[in-house]
């Protein structure tokens, strides 16, 4: 025996009840559930859908489909840290690395010309300057995003990771206490590591802010064939 298309489509609602968001993780656990009503209907063919369905879901245990939220969302993480480092990776080749060294040797002169007392500032105000840019683009790209039926694992790790705590934190204490980098500015090598760092992270923001969120229709077809039929 074979699913129904209407027994499909209650598949799909049973895994939102049980707050599996996702469109692509819905797909995965209704195919797998899908499977194992139609096993256990070849051994009993009289066996009611719902009973079935039942019989399946108590087979992830206690925590339901938390495991394999938890799971694939681990999973999806790496993609995306692994797109966002080929992008990175694409600044430390010939010619765009010309322009990562230009503007490291700017931030570099501009601390070392610095008084004493004013390079922690300065390094303060350059952090606060991203956050604020940071922030504002990134509700600029969650409000520019189409209302879609059906939300996708990746394109929602696409448009909240620039919020990630991680960065807000570090920006935050740096920003609170300007201090915190003002030694190390003190030296050459200091200041030199200093402003390599300031433009890294300007690169890291501006990729997934302004590189990664337009192209993100893109990514999806290539993660999820069945991204165009939806």
């Amino acid at each position: 025996m074979k699913l129904t298309l209407e027994e499909i489509q209650q598949l799909y609602k049973f895994t939102k009840a049980h707050f599996v968001e996702h469109y692509d993780l819905q797909t995965e656990l209704v195919d797998h559930l899908g499977n194992g009503i139609e096993e256990q209907w070849n051994a009993n063919p009289d066996m009611p859908f719902h009973t079935a369905l039942q019989y399946e879901f108590k087979k992830f245990g206690v925590f339901g489909f938390h495991d394999v939220i938890r799971d694939k969302t681990k999973a999806m993480e790496k993609r995306y840290w692994k797109i966002l480092f080929q992008f990175i990776k694409d600044y430390f080749k010939l010619p765009k690395i010309f322009m990562l060294l230009i503007l490291t040797a700017t931030v570099f002169t501009l601390i070392t010309l610095l008084p004493e007392g004013y390079k922690g500032y300065f390094i303060a105000v350059t952090f606060l300057f991203l956050m604020v840019i940071v922030f504002v683009k990134s509700l600029q790209n969650k409000k520019g995003l189409k209302k879609k039926n059906r939300k996708w694992l990746l394109e929602d790790m696409i448009m909240n990771h620039t919020n990630s705590l991680a960065f807000l934190n570090l920006g935050l204490q740096i920003c609170i206490n300007p201090f915190i980098l003002e030694s190390l500015a003190e030296y050459p090598i200091g200041s030199l590591l200093v402003s390599f760092f300031l433009v890294v992270l300007m690169l890291l923001f501006y990729i997934m802010v302004y590189i990664i969120p337009p192209m993100t229709e893109d990514l999806l077809i290539k993660t999820y064939p069945e991204y165009k039929m939806g």
